[in-house]
């Protein structure tokens, strides 16, 4: 008996769609619609509701992307990746200790790169104890930082009572700008909630696609309500939404709101929620990443339109 097929990738995806682009007839439909990059249509931002500051409105995640060595042909695809992204007027790079070597090879990267603009960088505390906390906090700003950061995260509310103060403190005395908590388990929401509201905190970061949208009952209005910014991890909801639109035409009517992509479909769906700040999709591809920031291109879809793209994963 022969195994099952592997499941369908981002990548899979993107090149049935631009080999239909080159036949013609019906199979045309099936074209991933990309435009060509342009430098100038600014990419969209959305306020940081704690201070006003203007935040563009695509990340960059490192989750297992950026785990990678010195070796320069491993890492030559990333230092693209970063350089793209950031020269289309994206900033906020996201990491974590729990990420392996992700932090240093952002620092890395983004330090051979020169007078590439700033980034907004964010990452997180992820162990128990004061001191454990304090030291790994001290690596994230050398390494990742070289000596500054912007957000600091406790990473799935890891001993979170031990760690808030501290970031608080550091916020205090200038060493960070804002302050978060992070958890990927929808059993976590309650908590993400309560702590929304009972303590000052600048971001939220968690889980929300078109395939999970348990965020939208009481997450992201609590958020709005206690002017927490949203950062989105897994809006492609760990490639699954790939598979589920294997062999389907992006529909017509994604052009509406200037999509030319499925992973563009899915990003604007997500950027469509209004307290939505940033998505985070991680990649190591620089087409991935050029595909990406072309959803913070142009027009957001609305709530009704939001509601059709729903309907195109219904079964």
């Amino acid at each position: 008996m022969s195994g099952s097929p592997p499941p369908p990738t981002r990548r899979d995806v993107l090149a049935a769609g631009l080999g239909a682009a080159l036949l013609p007839g019906a199979a045309r439909a099936q074209a991933v619609r990309t435009p060509p990059p342009t430098t100038k249509v600014p990419m969209l931002t959305r306020p940081i509701p704690k201070s006003g500051e203007a935040l563009p409105v695509i990340g960059l995640g490192t989750w297992q992307t950026f785990d990678v060595g010195a070796d320069p042909a491993e890492r030559a695809p990333l230092k693209e990746v970063l350089r793209r992204f950031l020269d289309s007027g994206a900033r906020l790079v996201d990491s974590s200790p729990m990420y392996g070597r992700a932090e240093r090879v952002v620092g890395d990267v983004l330090a051979s790169l020169g007078d590439a603009p700033r980034p907004f960088l964010a990452s997180k505390v992820w162990t128990t104890g004061r001191d454990a906390g304090r030291a790994q906090l001290e690596a994230s700003v050398r390494d990742m930082g070289h000596g500054r950061m912007d957000l600091l995260q406790v990473h799935n509310l890891v001993d979170w009572r031990t760690h808030l103060p501290v970031l608080r403190e550091w916020k205090a005395a200038g060493r960070v700008r804002y302050v978060g908590i992070t958890h990927y388990a929808r059993g976590a929401f309650d908590e993400l909630e309560r702590l929304m509201r009972d303590e000052p905190l600048d971001f939220v970061q968690l889980p929300y696609s078109l395939a999970l949208r348990d965020a939208e009952k009481r997450l992201l209005p609590a958020a709005a309500a206690h002017g927490v910014a949203v950062l989105v991890m897994q809006p492609f909801a760990t490639g699954d939404l790939f598979q589920r639109v294997r062999g389907k035409p992006l529909p017509e009517w994604a052009a509406d709101f200037d999509c030319g992509s499925w992973a563009q479909f899915f990003l604007k769906f997500v950027l469509g929620h209004p307290a939505v700040n940033c998505p985070l999709p991680a990649t190591s591809k620089p087409e991935h990443v050029a595909d990406n920031l072309r959803a913070g291109l142009g027009r957001l879809p609305d709530e009704k339109t939001r509601a059709r793209m729903a309907r195109v994963l219904a079964p």
